[in-house]
């Protein structure tokens, strides 16, 4: 049986080095392509829909991103239907991140997959890995919220403005802080 590479040790969410030369072919399509959404004209709608189509796995109807835009493949990002992220969205999708349908994001939100070796030699040595982040339908993350690796925040859950999510929310709920912690059913 061959080796995996190194880019398919990604996808499969295995440990992979970083610096890989199939994968910073990956990572500037997904430069260039950003670069063209930050610099287009915010109000031509065709062009950025054109553009976020091109560079993310799925982009839905009626589904907007407001630039500036930041992600490290975007292939492995989709992004539902009516679903909104206001201006600096940061997507570190080396994992799958999946955006459900009419979701809200509020401006500087981070969806972040990436996640190093805590042993100082990998890390020098540029092994990395990641793990999947999953937003359900009717999500609405407040301005400055990050959700960290592994994370899956369920339907209709509301998190609140500068919240820090490390583990997975339920659905129906109202979550706050840093670790964000529920404070209420919905």
């Amino acid at each position: 049986m061959a080796e995996r590479s190194m880019r398919e040790r990604m996808l499969a969410g295995e440990p992979y080095i970083a610096d890989d030369p199939e994968i910073a072919r990956d990572s500037a399509r997904a430069m260039r392509l950003t670069h063209a959404i930050n610099l287009a004209d915010p109000t031509d709608r065709d062009t950025l829909r054109a553009l976020f189509t091109e560079l993310l796995g799925a982009f839905g109807e009626g589904a907007e991103i407001r630039p500036p835009f930041r992600c490290d493949y975007g292939f492995q990002t989709t992004f539902g239907a009516r679903s909104f992220a206001n201006f600096g969205l940061v997507v570190l999708d080396v994992a799958a991140v999946t955006v459900g349908d009419d979701v809200k994001l509020g401006p500087n939100v981070q969806l972040l997959t990436a996640t190093h070796p805590l042993e100082p030699g990998p890390r020098r040595d540029k092994w990395e890995a990641a793990e999947p982040i999953t937003i359900g339908d009717n999500v609405w993350l407040g301005g400055g919220v990050i959700v960290c690796p592994g994370v899956t925040i369920g339907e209709n859950t509301v998190v609140g403005a500068g919240s820090v999510v490390v583990a997975s929310l339920p659905a129906n709920v109202v979550a706050v802080g840093a670790p964000a912690k529920v404070i209420r059913q919905l």
